[in-house]
């Protein structure tokens, strides 16, 4: 039994016509483009981070660490002085959200913390302001940054900064980091700088480490005579940008009051 009415024989012609031209044209646009997207970890995983879109590059990388400062209101910290505005920023409402998609999309599925946000733990309840040290949320900046960039598989997410300044220095798998000592490299725009912090010393000599240890990186977005600019998730609670002194060779100043530089962390970006 028929399922529908029959089309005279110029009609069919005319519809298997259109059939091929809509083939070929689409043949040619997959020949152009990416190919069928891989699955997503999630269904919120955007593909042109998944896929990558375009290729993995610095500039990517910069243009998104600008744009989540300047959705943080774009707070600058000068050397040795405290950050001017809001020191709760991450709880304020649109922002306590934003913290949370660097947590869920920045690191791995699955990962305990990946519900987190800026004022909430797992399970949707709001933790005290005095615990946010619990759930320190910079590295989770980074992760997002990078994966938003394009890096894909070659950037090793996780909740610590010590996680993949040991992989940098250890060269794993087809990680797309290069561990340099602080004192001898002058960093350069898109790169990571590290400091350690909570009075645990860590030397560049000391990686890889077999234990966790307290730090912090920051994306360098601009570096000009005597000063570099870079910006950090979880600075005094916001996005910030830290404008960071130093040396006539571009090397970061030693000492630097309100930092223990000890590793450069170049991001082997696809250009």
């Amino acid at each position: 039994m028929p399922l529908g009415p029959r089309l005279r024989g110029g009609d069919e012609l005319k519809v298997w016509a259109a059939a091929f031209l809509f083939l070929a044209l689409a043949l040619a646009g997959c020949g152009a483009g990416i190919g069928p997207v891989p699955p997503a970890r999630d269904a919120q995983e955007p593909p042109f981070a998944r896929v990558p879109y375009q290729r993995f590059s610095r500039e990517a990388a910069v243009a998104i660490a600008l744009r989540e400062w300047r959705a943080f209101g774009s707070p600058v910290v000068y050397s040795n002085q405290p950050i001017a505005g809001d020191p709760q920023r991450e709880r304020a409402e649109g922002l306590w959200q934003r913290v949370g998609e660097y947590w869920w999309l920045g690191l791995p599925m699955g990962a305990p913390d990946q519900g987190w946000t800026g004022k909430h733990d797992a399970h949707g309840q709001i933790f005290p302001a005095n615990q946010d040290g619990q759930f320190a949320w910079s590295a989770a900046f980074i992760d997002y940054v990078m994966r938003m960039a394009g890096a894909t598989d070659r950037f090793p997410y996780a909740p610590d900064h010590a996680s993949y300044i040991n992989k940098a220095r250890q060269h794993a798998g087809n990680v797309a980091l290069d561990a340099e000592p602080a004192e001898s490299t002058a960093p350069q725009r898109g790169d990571l700088i590290c400091d350690w912090r909570a009075g645990h010393p860590v030397t560049f000599a000391d990686l890889p480490t077999p234990a966790p240890f307290p730090s912090h990186c920051d994306i360098v977005v601009d570096t000009r005579p005597g000063m570099i600019d870079a910006i950090g998730g979880n600075v005094d609670n916001s996005v910030a940008l830290e404008q960071i002194p130093v040396a006539s060779n571009g090397v970061l100043a030693d000492p630097d009051p309100d930092h223990h530089w000890f590793v450069v962390l170049r991001v082997l970006y696809d250009q």
